[in-house]
């Protein structure tokens, strides 16, 4: 059966197929032609034809200073056809239920969609006496919990971009911004898996969030728990949404 299939196999697009792979398995961004060639093990020629090919349709793109490639915009609208069909406020839920019920509070899914991200699933305790919140709600991207995680599960080139928009709502009002206070956070984030706002913007509500990573590995959103239970249990909490946003990821092909 298996030769049968072989049988099928374009040698072509298996190459092509090949190098996008070690892309993605790659710990840099950036790949030159040399390094290509002597991990795939197919000779130059081909690679830098298929690598031209993979550029005209924008799954790979070429450095500026022409020493190297990296994956191209083309595959972000192809990961959110597969995230699309994967119907990711069902597959949340689940989730969210577990967190809810371990948690006491509200075990939310919230997904970016260009400098956004809308509240897409959400499963609240009944015992909980906090906020309401709807599904379809919007936020900015860089508001509270949500965008902590959200920003530090960013490369550093990502990060700084993100930092250079005019306005940045991780404390609420943009003018409450503190880059020393707020790199200290992320750090600590990017240690324990997980991001706390603790009533300073909604007094008595405290919120822990951890990024969820799409198949390419970069942020598609964050699952948060928020609740009126203390600053400690937001923090024992913490590893449980981290537990769950992993597990979440990797339910929906992100390789962690």
């Amino acid at each position: 059966m298996e030769q049968k299939k072989e049988r099928y196999i374009v040698p072509a697009v298996e190459q092509a197929a090949i190098i996008l792979k070690i892309f993605e398995s790659s710990p840099t961004s950036h790949l030159s032609l040399t390094e290509i060639c002597k991990i795939s093990g197919i000779n130059k020629s081909k690679v830098y034809s298929i690598l031209n090919t993979l550029q005209k349709y924008g799954f790979v793109t070429r450095n500026l200073a022409g020493n190297g490639y990296s994956l191209g915009p083309a595959l972000i609208s192809l990961s959110r056809k597969v995230l699309d069909n994967l119907n990711l406020p069902r597959l949340a839920e689940p989730i969210l239920a577990e967190l809810s019920e371990k948690t006491g509070g509200t075990a939310v899914f919230d997904l970016i969609l260009q400098d956004n991200v809308y509240t897409v699933a959400k499963v609240e305790n009944k015992q909980d006496i906090g906020i309401a919140i709807r599904v379809g709600l919007k936020f900015p991207l860089t508001f509270a919990a949500h965008g902590k995680a959200i920003a530090a599960a960013l490369s550093a080139e990502e990060l700084k971009e993100l930092l250079s928009r005019p306005k940045l709502y991780f404390y609420g009002k943009p003018e409450r911004y503190n880059e020393e206070r707020f790199l200290k956070e992320i750090e600590e984030c990017r240690n324990n898996g997980f991001a706390l706002e603790l009533g300073e913007i909604n007094p008595g509500i405290n919120t822990v969030a951890s990024a969820v990573l799409g198949p390419n590995n970069k942020p598609i959103g964050a699952i948060l728990v928020f609740g009126v239970f203390s600053a400690e249990k937001a923090y024992k909490y913490g590893f449980l949404v981290s537990e769950a946003a992993r597990s979440f990821s990797k339910k929906i092909g992100a390789k962690i």
